[in-house]
Parts: structure tokens; C-alpha cells; sequence
């Protein structure tokens, strides 16, 4: 989850290239500013976090959590009938080459 400025030139580019760094980093829009991508250890996870704070924005604001599988399982998504979706996932499963793990 993150909360980065947007206000000037230079700090919209900022954003959009720490989207695109999440994207290419194999994660997942869930909403604007939460993303989520699948772990299968610690060791996995702190690679990742590690590479969020390599290119986290100077005046950017991230949280980084840590949920098992059935933690991510027993969520679940509430989306309102006319709520505008675009290219968010719905409800995103945990890709399957992760499931072997379980």
C-alpha cells in the first residue's frame, strides 16, 4: 500500500515509474495505490522488499504486509454495482505456479 505525491510534473513521473517497477516486479493492482504479489517465504518477501525500497520515491510513503495463504483465502472483495473496475483485478487468485507450495 502507498501514498506518493502527484502534484507537480516530476513527482507524477515519480509515481507512475514506481507503478511500473511494481508491475514489472510481478505484482498485481488490486486498487490504485494497493498492490499485491505472492511470497513463498521470508526470503522471498524481504528479496521484494528490498527492491520497493530501491526504488520507492524520496518523498513516498509505503507499507509493506505479510499474509499467509489462507490469510489472502479469507478475504474477501465488495464492489458496488456501478463501480468503474478498469483494468484492477477482481478478486485476484494466487497465480498458479505459487500452488504447488500448499
Amino acid at each position: 500500500m502507498f501514498d506518493l505525491p502527484v502534484i507537480t510534473d516530476r513527482e507524477r513521473k515519480e509515481a507512475t515509474r514506481f507503478r511500473n517497477n511494481l508491475l514489472d516486479d510481478g505484482y498485481l493492482m488490486i486498487q490504485f495505490s494497493v498492490y499485491a504479489r505472492p511470497c513463498v517465504s521470508h526470503e522471498h518477501l524481504e528479496k521484494h522488499m528490498a527492491k520497493v525500497q530501491g526504488f520507492v520515491p524520496e518523498a513516498g510513503n509505503v507499507r509493506i504486509m505479510f499474509m499467509t495463504d489462507e490469510q489472502w483465502k479469507k478475504s474477501i472483495t465488495v464492489i458496488g454495482r456501478n463501480y468503474q473496475q478498469g483494468k484492477r483485478s477482481v478478486d485476484p487468485d494466487i497465480p498458479k505456479q505459487i500452488e504447488f507450495w500448499e
